[in-house]
């Protein structure tokens, strides 16, 4: 299966109904999932208050906000992502990232920054004491027993005790267990202090790639790493990152570029060319194996995703290489990912780190 999704990134803009038009967009061409990027050094709406805004205005798209775990509360973060999960009706995803300049640990005064290999350490720890919290509420601790006045079986309810490097975390979660079980995490894996998190903690893991062996070598370092985790590698789906300039025609602005693939620039790999030259790309790198799907960031927002769905997902469609309608309704079930079993209802005991 083909998986594609798109990032909904605009510099500057603040209101929601631009932000829509572009979910809406990529939601007619059947993308998995959209992104939204945060961080603390860049100007711009919260990504998580964004999308949950625009939740309740779209049916099928995952919605994935970036959610920084430096200078956060572990415990906040899950519970921000489990409502979004909840609003969105199982659609939620988190994008894991790290905040690593002087700058930005100045913004809170409380610590330094650290190096990438102690953050990513950090992010890890993070997603698994929030993957602890969310299955700190069984799927059916909520009782509502009005005449007797019970609200919660207090039985299903569970404590993580949960003891990371740099934070503890008791439980249980404040929010009941949200519809994915877990909302999908996804890692940007293209540095290689993140591997290890995205490895053994993602959903999704995103490479930047400008070659097709650069990112068929670490979707198996990925794959790997999984496996030596105690994962199966399909659990795992990893999509390649492109900048994608579309404005330019149906044929390269560069001879070779379009369609002899992406090249390296200061921004990321960038891919100019025309719709079909990049749906011919798709196919190519998704059909040898080399990757699960793409993640591609419109290098002008509304004019690129109008081309990239009109265009590029239109003749994949055409030729079979893509869906043209949502099969579920979760996010999970676009990726093909199962919903997680509980950890705690499947081994009847407190669960201990």
């Amino acid at each position: 299966m083909l998986h594609l999704s798109a990032a909904v990134d605009q510099p500057s803009a603040y209101d929601a109904a631009s932000y829509l038009t572009l979910v809406r967009l990529a939601e007619r061409g059947g993308l998995d999932f959209v992104t939204l990027g945060d961080g603390f050094a860049r100007p711009g709406p919260d990504a998580l208050a964004v999308l949950a805004r625009l939740a309740p205005a779209t049916s099928r798209i995952g919605l994935v906000p970036t959610v920084t775990t430096t200078h956060t509360e572990p415990f906040h973060v899950q519970a921000a992502v489990a409502t979004l999960d909840w609003v969105s009706r199982g659609r939620a995803g988190w994008r894991i990232d790290v905040s690593s300049t002087e700058g930005e640990a100045r913004l809170f005064g409380r610590r330094q920054a650290d190096p990438p290999d102690a953050l990513w350490q950090e992010a890890g720890e993070v997603a698994d004491a929030a993957a602890k919290l969310w299955d700190s509420w069984e799927d059916d601790a909520e009782i509502r027993d009005v005449p007797t006045g019970r609200f919660i079986d207090r039985d299903k309810l569970h404590h993580v005790d949960f003891r990371g490097t740099s934070f503890s975390v008791k439980g249980p979660s404040i929010v009941p267990r949200p519809p994915q079980g877990h909302p999908v995490r996804v890692v940007d894996a293209t540095d290689g202090a993140a591997r290890g998190t995205a490895a053994r903690y993602a959903d999704v893991a995103l490479v930047r790639a400008a070659s097709a062996p650069q990112a068929a070598a670490v979707r198996e370092q990925l794959r790997s790493m999984a496996a030596d985790f105690g994962r199966h590698p399909d659990q795992l789906r990893v999509l390649a990152g492109l900048l994608v300039d579309l404005g330019d025609g149906e044929h390269a602005a560069e001879p070779g570029h379009g369609g002899g693939g992406p090249r390296q620039t200061p921004q990321g790999p960038l891919y100019r060319g025309g719709p079909v030259d990049l749906a011919e790309l798709i196919a190519t790198w998704h059909g040898e194996g080399i990757v699960d799907g793409f993640h591609l960031t419109p290098a002008e927002p509304l004019r690129d995703l109008e081309r990239l769905v009109n265009g590029t997902v239109a003749l994949l469609q055409h030729r079979g290489l893509f869906r043209t309608f949502y099969p579920g309704s979760s996010l999970r079930e676009h990726l093909g990912l199962a919903r997680p079993v509980n950890q705690y209802a499947t081994t009847g005991v407190r669960h201990e780190p």
